[in-house]
């Protein structure tokens, strides 16, 4: 049996990750995905046998890949307020490049389950509560459970690009002046998460 081409592997992977993630084709079949890669679905099987098989890799290498850059700067030595700017520039990037990865991520936990999140390395989390802890013992963010600082803090982040298609029809706006009112965001975020 020949080998398998690596780049025809990873040519179907980012084809369906820029369908999923960039344009919001969460359903996208996997006679979709071949086609987007210019390719027969048969090759789509061979690589992946079922179409499962590629969400359920394309979820993992998203997740992993998520989790090691936010986890970067969790366990990064600066300050925590420069900590905090530097979450919201990564996660912020990450969510305009790819704006419907969250509703992804999300619609997969929810579809195939808890299990899917097991392999996230929650070190770097675990220490940077411990962080907010202190922060919060300094009087510079509001004293309650340092979970809800970190639940706020990407809620506030993920929630209006994963809602970005309705906004943009309530406020009438295109797509360049929602990335514009996102940016605007960060400072806003900020301001929010301090006192």
């Amino acid at each position: 049996m020949p080998a398998k081409d690596t780049g025809t592997e990873e040519l179907i992977k980012s084809t369906a990750k820029k369908l999923f993630f960039k344009e919001g084709k969460l359903h996208a079949t996997t006679q979709d995905i071949a086609d987007a890669a210019g390719m027969n679905r048969s090759a789509v099987h061979y690589y992946f046998r079922t179409r499962n098989q590629l969400i359920a890799l394309v979820f993992a290498e998203s997740m992993q890949a998520l989790s090691l850059l936010l986890g970067n700067v969790m366990s990064a030595k600066m300050p925590f307020r420069k900590k905090i700017q530097g979450l919201i520039d990564v996660f912020t990037n990450e969510m305009m490049e790819y704006p419907f990865q969250e509703v992804f991520l999300v619609t997969e936990i929810n579809t195939t389950g808890q299990d899917l999140v097991t392999k996230i390395d929650v070190g770097p989390v675990s220490s940077f509560l411990n962080e907010i802890e202190k922060e919060m013992q300094l009087g510079t963010i509001e004293k309650t459970d340092p979970k809800h600082f970190l639940i706020n803090l990407f809620s506030l982040l993920s929630y209006p690009i994963m809602m970005s298609p309705i906004y943009r029809q309530f406020f009438g706006m295109n797509e360049q002046q929602f990335d514009e009112l996102i940016a605007e965001r960060r400072e806003l975020i900020m301001r929010t998460m301090f006192k």
